[in-house]
């Protein structure tokens, strides 16, 4: 930090949504160039995501209690006002007198007297509006509640929602700000609970998991070193295809200063992330290729499950984002990675192939904040397309009785198993060993969405 004195969460915030546009660019991206500004990083982080996942209601909000649709508003006082409307939804343990009294001041800061009135007054037709900042959902009106947990919400005195009985999809595009197309193609496949929990995944603020380095340490020496330096954590209940136990960071930190992170004793990976790797349960004697490799966290997981034994082979068409995979690779101490350009691994025989690839990131709306300004129906079909290549490229180079790790990070039927029977349909030769589609959950142990398909030569 320079000489100023350092910058409130709410101001960081705010400048972040000015220079922010859903449609293209990264909110992190920007974010993390200011953060330095700051000692409130995590609350900065946390306003920043919190009202980009649920921008398309607040502006509804505040489009009803200003009186004037959100494109007439100056944009610098519309993120001044989202900020706050965010805080005063969704952040029911902050007072709201403080909320109000700096979006107030930050508005004087910078407009004339009229735009600070304005500000003030939206804010207060809010606070007015809402009834209980926190009420269980069990006990509230749900046309005039807006979800926060699973458990709770702000209800406010009219009704703003969509009847979920008779209008599920529309009820849940407005209350999670989702689009309803989306909404609507889950509805088709899924039932209207898992839908529900779908939903308020992905808007959830995601748990920060890791993976120990099983080449280096074990989770209970981590877990120790955790205990030693007053770390918040928690492991997570082992599942039938846990090579060891998963470690779940309570109170959100920079990551890189944790200890053990340094010496590469862990890698930060999500619980369902780890599944692909799990599933295809590779061996010390294959040679294996990961396909799309980048940033490296499923490349290191194949090294450490084979004892840093396997012959690997990482690429990535991106070449520019090969390096992280140096960097993680280097950082955990493996060795046993090879990181070619992408041409050059056509020419090889391999055992294994893991597929990891681009994909519409539904699993993961979460972490992807901006994904659902910007995906549409064409947009996954053009993945869809992108994804068949991905396999018949991969065919082409694995060996009689190879195996291919299918994964992504979406939970839409046309780029998961929609698109595996298509390709078995087509290759004959191929035969499905199993298929894992997990959906992404909010509850303690919250995880993302994804897919996984191990399919064999015969």
């Amino acid at each position: 930090m320079t000489g100023h004195s350092p910058k409130t969460a709410r101001q960081i915030a705010t400048v972040v949504l000015n220079r922010f546009d859903p449609k293209k660019g990264h909110a992190a991206a920007v974010l993390s160039d200011l953060l330095n500004q700051t000692n409130e990083t995590q609350r900065a982080t946390d306003l920043v995501f919190g009202a980009i996942r649920n921008r398309a209601v607040i502006d509804k909000v505040i489009a009803e209690f200003s009186g004037r649709p959100v494109e007439r508003i100056q944009p610098e006082l519309l993120n001044i006002i989202r900020i706050a409307s965010f805080e005063l939804i969704y952040c029911p343990q902050t007072p709201e007198y403080s909320i109000v009294n700096e979006a107030v001041n930050m508005a004087k800061a910078l407009a004339r007297k009229k735009q600070t009135a304005f500000v003030n007054a939206v804010l207060r037709q809010i606070t007015r509006h809402i009834q209980n900042r926190q009420i269980p959902l069990s006990q509230a009106e749900l046309r005039r509640t807006l979800p926060q947990t699973l458990s709770t919400g702000c209800q406010f005195d009219k009704e703003n929602l969509a009847d979920p009985q008779t209008s599920p999809a529309e009820y849940f595009s407005i209350a999670f700000s989702l689009p309803e197309w989306l909404v609507t193609e889950w509805l088709s496949e899924f039932t209207e609970e898992q839908v529900r929990q779908i939903c308020f995944a992905s808007n959830r603020r995601p748990s920060i998991y890791i993976r120990s380095n099983i080449l280096k340490t074990t989770v209970e020496e981590i877990a120790e070193k955790f205990h030693d330096e007053d770390i918040d954590f928690e492991m997570v209940p082992l599942d039938d295809l846990q090579a060891s136990r998963m470690i779940k960071i309570r109170n959100p930190r920079a990551i890189t200063g944790l200890p053990g992170f340094k010496e590469g004793l862990f890698t930060v990976q999500d619980i369902t992330a780890a599944l692909p790797v799990r599933l295809l349960n590779p061996r010390p004697d294959w040679k294996i290729l990961d396909l799309c490799a980048a940033p490296g966290t499923k490349t290191t997981q194949l090294a450490e499950i084979t004892e840093d034994s396997a012959e690997i082979i990482a690429t990535d068409i991106d070449t520019q984002r090969l390096k992280s995979v140096n960097e993680n690779t280097a950082r955990l101490g493996i060795t046993c990675v090879n990181i070619l350009p992408y041409e050059q691994v056509l020419n090889s025989k391999f055992d294994a192939i893991l597929l990891d690839v681009p994909c519409s990131n539904t699993g993961v709306l979460a972490k992807r904040i901006e994904v659902r300004y910007r995906l549409n129906p064409k947009a996954v079909n053009e993945l869809a397309k992108t994804q068949a290549g991905l396999l018949a490229a991969a065919v082409k180079i694995l060996k009689p009785k190879g195996r291919i790790c299918y994964s992504t990070c979406s939970i839409q039927k046309a780029e998961n198993n929609r698109l595996v029977k298509d390709f078995l349909r087509d290759n004959s030769d191929f035969e499905l060993q199993s298929e894992l589609l997990t959906l992404p959950s909010a509850e303690e142990f919250d995880r993302d969405g994804g897919y996984v398909a191990i399919i064999t030569r015969k």
